[in-house]
């Protein structure tokens, strides 16, 4: 089943001082959607996700809480961000975290490389730093404070004072990149999308680039300079260097020849680092810049970012307790356009779930099989002579599946949805048109009725191929309901890209009872 095409896909690993919110379960389940459709559609796939857990905010909250950097992260991590995979029915293959000897040692290896390279020299700095960034704010990134910072510099996003730092680092020759970073975009169009995102990026770094401090000396919160003990690795260069790390670089030359490089999903208020300073870093160590970077946009709540300073954070339980992990994957992955900004409102998660899951996808299945189990005695029917409004529905299903993988190549998640659902609308509409339950009343009709019902059967069969990559959950059901483990295997060895062909459900299959897929939610 493995095509050889390798397909290496990242999530950005996320800070853990905070809890989840829904907007790190969406870029998570973005990613786990993608994974899934490229594992069982044969690719060679391997998706990462983690933490990052340097930095000196991270040890300033460990402090305040009365624990080690250490003891704080691992508590953060256990309690909050390993229990979100499983929440949110997450396929990861590894996870790493920037606290574990793997990286550590790989990341000093990658340093000491560019150093020995020339990329790295020591010089004086002094610049704004906003610690909850963890990042020196340019110009443009500085505004003048408000209320109770009247007088005083602040983070354009964090509105809080940002501190004057003034020491010796160790500096990365950024500068020296802003021709061969260029060169990348021009060669490789799509290295940067959506084209927003590309677009910025390209404008920035036409800009000029100024070298890149990457080392701290005044806390010890992080891996050492390998070469100066007195300083830690700026904590932004040890985070990118994890989707390196974690696939064996410094390590298993094998390993990384076999995954590098890799496809970044990031929000776009990181695109900078993933698309700017990730490839120049990779250019000067002589390695394989990414395959590429795309760069979602930011889920809004009544109009503003999340955030936990704002209090807008909500926790992906909060709606998976509700609505279950399958329709949170469906509602976030079809409801935004991947790559523009998208609002969550739950108004609007309840409609969809109520019109889209359980009236569309969720009804037809039902109906569908308890007409098998009425009029067939439970045994999927033969189908007879094909009409052409039967060979309609094989052509909308040939169509749905390769609509759908050639959005997927283009990382548009929602946009394959959409193509798989016309399958869901398509379907409804036939049952509609072709009355079973009139034709169940005429034996004359017996052959034509079970044409339409076993049209019916392999329109859902195919439905459940194609969207086990959003919603592993409901799919595997509808799979053990239609009978089709026993007679053509498991659902996740299902071949994606053929899953449009018809005939592959076989007559004389038993189905089993199916209870509803989506339940219909009590609205307090």
């Amino acid at each position: 089943m493995t095509s050889g095409r390798s397909f290496y896909i990242t999530t950005p690993i996320y800070y853990p001082s905070d809890v989840p919110h829904i907007g790190h379960g969406y870029t998570t389940v973005a990613v786990d959607a993608l994974a899934r459709w490229h594992r069982q559609s044969g690719d060679d796939t391997w998706m990462l996700t983690g933490t990052d857990e340097h930095g000196q905010k991270m040890m300033r909250a460990a402090a305040a809480n009365g624990h080690t950097p250490q003891e704080w992260v691992d508590k953060l991590v256990s309690e909050s961000w390993f229990p979100l995979l499983t929440t949110l029915d997450v396929a990861n293959d590894d996870f790493i975290r920037t606290s574990q000897p793997r990286h550590e040692e790989r990341v000093e290896k990658f340093v000491q490389a560019l150093y020995d390279r020339g990329y790295i020299y020591a010089g004086e700095f002094e610049a704004l730093y906003c610690v909850g960034c963890e990042e020196f704010k340019t110009e443009a990134e500085i505004v003048d404070g408000e209320g109770p910072f009247e007088g005083l510099k602040v983070c354009a996003i964090h509105s809080k004072p940002l501190e004057l730092l003034q020491e010796k680092n160790y500096f990365f020759k950024l500068s020296e990149f802003q021709q061969p970073l260029l060169e990348l975009y021009r060669s490789v169009p799509d290295f940067v999308r959506p084209d927003s995102a590309r677009n910025e990026v390209v404008s920035f770094v036409k800009n000029g680039l100024k070298d890149l401090s990457i080392s701290r000396s005044t806390f010890d919160w992080g891996i050492q300079v390998p070469w100066d003990d007195s300083h830690v690795i700026y904590v932004w260069v040890d985070a990118l260097l994890n989707y390196a790390t974690a696939v064996g670089y410094g390590n298993d030359p094998e390993e990384f020849a076999r995954r590098w490089p890799a496809y970044h999903v990031v929000g776009k208020d990181i695109l900078r680092f993933h698309a700017v300073i990730w490839p120049a870093m990779l250019m000067a160590a002589g390695l394989e810049v990414p395959r590429g970077v795309f760069a979602h946009g930011w889920l809004l709540v009544g109009g503003e970012k999340m955030s936990k300073s704002k209090l807008t954070g909500i926790a992906p339980t909060e709606i998976t307790d509700v609505f279950g992990s399958d329709a949170y994957r469906f509602y976030f992955l079809s409801a935004i356009a991947f790559g523009q900004d998208g609002s969550f409102s739950w108004e609007d998660l309840s409609a969809r779930y109520q019109a889209e899951l359980a009236n569309g996808f969720g009804n037809l299945a039902s109906r569908s099989i308890a007409m098998i189990e009425r009029y067939f005695e439970g045994i999927v029917p033969p189908a007879g002579q094909y009409t052409e409004a039967d060979r309609a529905i094989q052509k909308t299903v040939a169509d749905a599946a390769s609509n759908a993988d050639a959005a997927m190549e283009r990382f548009r998640i929602d946009e394959a949805i959409d193509a798989v659902w016309t399958i869901v609308d398509a379907l409804n509409q036939y049952i509609t048109e072709n009355e079973p339950w009139a034709l169940a009343k005429d034996d004359a009709q017996r052959e034509r009725l079970g044409t339409v019902l076993y049209t019916a059967a392999e329109g859902l069969r195919a439905l459940a191929v194609l969207l086990s990559p959003v919603m592993p959950v409901s799919t595997e059901k509808l799979w053990i309901a239609l009978g089709t483990a026993e007679s053509v295997g498991r659902l996740q060895d299902q071949p994606l890209r053929e899953a449009g062909a018809w005939g592959v459900l076989r007559p004389g299959t038993s189905v089993n009872g199916l209870s509803p897929l989506f339940p219909r939610v009590e609205q307090a």
